[in-house]
């Protein structure tokens, strides 16, 4: 062999070599990220070669799936009454990555999750059947929600506090995900959905903490009665009219100048929603302990899934004590998403124990087979069963005659708070309106808890409250889950 002929079959292992070794490398170490890449349409092809599974509310399906006409994706999602449960599943679309429950589950509602094969799946490596997501949802309690927030830019959350059953996930303005749905046409919805000024795609319910204003004085409350502050909701409180906050010469006043709050039982000061009360009683509790009773509830709870992963709500550290104050009524950096706020009511309805809120009850097979069973949630106590009896009283006060009125129900015994917080530099925009309560049939065992928020509405500045915008909403959602 000649030195050319030599040279040449070197050159050529050695390109073999190379190609061999380019070949592993993309094989071994890049093929998840290949078949990640949104580029790649097999992934696609082969989610959308056959029906997906279902989504299912009120025993119902509320998702579903149709032919498509041409192209490689033989089907695409639908869904029934799409701006109704957005909140809740989510989109699964030909050209977006899946959200909510529809991502959440994806591997369950295409066929992939290992659980879904039999034994002539796996020799035969076909896909399994999908499966199905039964959710915890009622219907009604969706509908009433919806409807209630009507125009308006909110939120709203319904728990069953006795089993921490997510019965409603509202956010408004809404959006259709069967707009998302199919390639050809999602570019166009998406670049409208996400230039829309009121973001509708955005989970207000669960994932928007915004100031919680004075529904937060709750926590305030339990956290003194749990710390020995004070003995019960009637003792007269330590709490000058108005508060200089301290190390300050601010002065903070209460919305109803004439409202009965120097030196306030805990009782009267939720019933007129006294700031100064409260604050002074956040510094007297000092910000440590309040923050955890806080955590308690669930603020600052970085991995709060329902299975949806919730934004932390926050109860912040390192303040000085005029801060601290401002945390008492529910402002200065206190955030709060209408899933932690319903929790609250929900965890005090029911004696002090708060059940794991969840929105899924069971996982199944195509068959129905159950996969997961989130039916039996976990629970842990937050306060003393006396501490939540005490505030059960009081809150029932703000409703029965005071903040919270256009909360009552005929048969039912509902306690409530109101909040209006201010936000914008100087308080210069239009306040959020919050109301967290819990209603109890009369005539039967249900009961509920509900947080609402009005984040923006029709209504002038001046009429901005948690009494007239946010406490007909969740009335509306209540007397839907008692009459259920």
């Amino acid at each position: 062999m000649n030195k050319t002929i030599r040279r040449a079959s070197v050159l050529t292992l050695l390109l073999v070599f190379a190609l061999l070794v380019r070949a592993t490398w993309v094989q071994f170490y890049e093929g998840q990220a290949l078949a990640d890449s949104k580029d790649n349409r097999r992934g696609a092809i082969e989610t959308y070669a056959e029906p997906l599974g279902n989504i299912i509310v009120g025993g119902r399906s509320v998702t579903g799936s149709a032919p498509t006409e041409g192209g490689d994706l033989a089907y695409k999602r639908t869904y029934e009454n799409g701006k109704l449960y957005a909140a809740v599943t989510g989109y699964a679309s030909q050209a977006y990555a899946p959200t909510q429950l529809e991502g959440i589950y994806q591997d369950v509602l295409n066929g992939t999750d290992p659980r879904l094969k039999t034994v002539l799946d796996t020799v035969t490596g076909t896909r399994a059947e999908p499966g199905n997501v039964v959710t915890t949802i009622d219907p009604d309690v969706q509908q009433a929600g919806l409807d209630a927030l009507g125009d308006t830019k909110g939120a709203a959350v319904a728990i069953d506090p006795k089993t921490g059953r997510i019965l409603s996930v509202v956010s408004t303005p809404s959006y259709d995900p069967t707009s998302l749905t199919d390639a050809n046409t999602a570019g166009e919805a998406w670049k409208k959905l996400t230039a829309d000024p009121d973001k509708p795609l955005t989970n207000r319910a669960l994932r928007q903490p915004l100031p919680p204003g004075s529904t937060f004085k709750l926590v305030v409350a339990a956290a003194a009665l749990e710390n020995g502050l004070y003995g019960s909701v009637d003792e007269k409180t330590d709490s000058p009219d108005p508060y200089t906050l301290p190390d300050t010469t601010t002065d903070l006043t209460n919305e109803n100048p004439n409202a009965p709050c120097e030196n306030a039982t805990i009782r009267t000061a939720l019933q007129y929603s006294c700031n100064n009360v409260f604050a002074k009683m956040a510094v007297d509790l000092g910000q440590d302990e309040l923050r955890a009773m806080a955590e308690k509830f669930g603020f600052n709870d970085e991995t709060q899934d329902v299975p949806v992963r919730a934004y932390t709500s926050v109860y912040p550290k390192d303040m000085n004590r005029s801060s601290t104050a401002l945390t008492g009524i529910g402002q200065f950096d206190v955030t709060a998403t209408p899933l932690l706020m319903a929790m609250v009511s929900a965890a005090l309805a029911n004696g002090g124990e708060l059940v794991s809120p969840h929105m899924v009850s069971q996982v199944t097979d195509s068959g129905g087979d159950v996969l997961e069973d989130h039916t039996d949630a976990d629970a842990k106590r937050i306060v003393s069963s006396s501490t939540a009896d005490q505030l059960q009283s009081a809150m029932e006060t703000v409703v029965e005659k005071g903040t919270g009125s256009n909360a009552q129900i005929a048969g039912a015994t509902v306690g409530g708070k109101t909040g209006t917080a201010q936000h914008g530099e100087n308080n210069s925009k239009t306040p959020y309106a919050w109301f967290t309560s819990y209603a109890k049939s009369d005539s039967s065992d249900k009961e509920v808890a509900v947080a609402v928020i009005v984040e923006q509405s029709d209504a002038a500045r001046s009429e901005v409250s948690g009494n007239g915008l946010a406490a007909p909403v969740a009335k509306a959602m209540m007397e839907a889950a008692l009459k259920g």
